[in-house]
């Protein structure tokens, strides 16, 4: 029997999600519905945030945070180089400069000395450093108490790019929860099909400020607003009865559409009540990993697992010390494919990206690129078994003979 191809990752779709878009296609709501506000109000529930606003992307996710913080182009903001593009280029959007940070070879993320330097470079370029993108890397989190504390010191925000860690937990006794917004501003996830929780696209934005929670709102929905007490042009809104009509609204500033529909949220929905089941068979299968990692041939070992953190983990990468057996990524790559075994590269380093490139021509992170040039992602995903495990295992030992 022909082995099952095992992507390295992918959803998981049950009827009880079936059901749910089911019920909205055959609702008077679409999209601005119902659903949608029990989808923010069940994610705030969640992740132990007071607030939480639904989008189409992790991408939109990140630009709404970095319009709700003001940024323009006096602005630096930091960004880790080991991310996805969106990480980087949603504070572009804001016409911001981002200057990468270098980040840890083993894990990938973040760390206090990164942030630092990176602080030291764009002040020394004469730039502002106004904010800070700490990246949760395949459902590992940067030591975020440290992280905030030099935010703090230097008066920048903080903005959690969490697309990878949903339902992580953090802290000396795991006490905090991925987007309970403990020490930053805003946290962004994504709800992608590879993610833990997926809406087909989607993401959102979780804060616990009142006055953030209103400027997502209002960005997302094309910068419009329906609440009296923002009106201005009383001759345009008002009827005779000096009543604001009912149809009236105003557009204080230009926003996008950045709206999640009622569909999507009812797939979220639906899928935030497994989060907790995700998040074990993840650790399972992240466990089963770490404890087959003896079996791994020489040069191959699997990234550190970080301190005070129990990830949900979104990927599971590996590094091969060995120049991939002396082949290079390629051949790995294609001899697993042909064993029915899919992988991906997490992440090309963005400061190497054309568009960054040319503005920081000179810029050496030596971290980052060793990462990148060990790192391949294996599959984990909650319809995997253990056996999944011990096969891609296995199979990676007869690729180094």
């Amino acid at each position: 029997m022909k082995q099952k191809f095992l992507p390295y990752g992918r959803q998981f779709i049950d009827q009880a999600d079936i059901d749910a878009v089911v019920e909205v296609l055959k609702s008077d709501f679409l999209t601005t519905g119902p659903a949608v506000d029990q989808f923010e109000m069940q994610l705030a529930q969640q992740t132990n945030a007071r607030f939480a606003v639904a989008c189409n992307s992790g991408t939109a996710a990140l630009h709404m945070a970095a319009y709700a913080l003001g940024l323009n182009a006096n602005d630096a903001v930091i960004v880790p180089a080991i991310t996805f593009v969106a990480s980087a280029n949603a504070m572009t959007f804001t016409g911001a400069q981002v200057v990468f940070s270098d980040c840890d070879p083993d894990t990938g993320l973040m760390t206090v000395e990164h942030l630092e330097d990176a602080i030291a470079r764009a002040k020394q370029s004469g730039l502002e450093p106004k904010a800070v993108v700490p990246v949760q890397l395949a459902g590992q989190t940067c030591d975020m108490e440290a992280i905030a504390s030099v935010a703090k010191r230097e008066n920048m925000f903080v903005v959690e790019d969490a697309c990878h860690a949903i339902g992580t937990n953090y802290g000396a006794d795991l006490e905090f929860t991925t987007g309970d917004c403990r020490w930053s501003d805003m946290t962004a996830f994504s709800f992608h099909p590879v993610k833990t929780i997926a809406m087909g696209e989607g993401g959102a934005v979780t804060t616990n400020s009142e006055a953030l929670k209103n400027k997502l709102e209002l960005f997302r929905n094309h910068g419009i607003t329906r609440s009296p007490e923002s009106f201005t042009a009383e001759t345009l809104g008002m009827d005779r009865s000096g009543k604001w009509g009912n149809w009236y609204y105003e557009m204080p500033e230009p926003g996008y559409n950045y709206r999640a529909s009622d569909i999507q949220c009812a797939l979220g929905n639906s899928q935030l009540l497994k989060l907790e089941q995700f998040a074990q068979k993840r650790r399972e299968l992240r466990a089963a990993y770490f404890e087959a990692e003896q079996n791994l041939p020489n040069g191959v070992r699997l990234s550190g697992q970080t301190a005070n953190c129990l990830p949900c983990p979104h990927l599971m990468i590996a590094h091969f010390d060995n120049d991939f057996f002396g082949q290079g990524r390629n051949y790995v790559m294609d001899r697993l494919r042909e064993k029915g075994i899919g992988t991906q590269v997490h992440y090309i380093p963005v400061h190497l990206q054309p568009y960054y490139r040319k503005i920081s021509p000179r810029l050496d992170l030596p971290g980052a690129q060793q990462f990148y040039k060990t790192c391949l992602s294996l599959p984990i995903y909650a319809s995997m078994t253990l056996e999944d495990v011990d096969i891609v295992i296995s199979s990676i030992k007869e690729i180094a003979k």
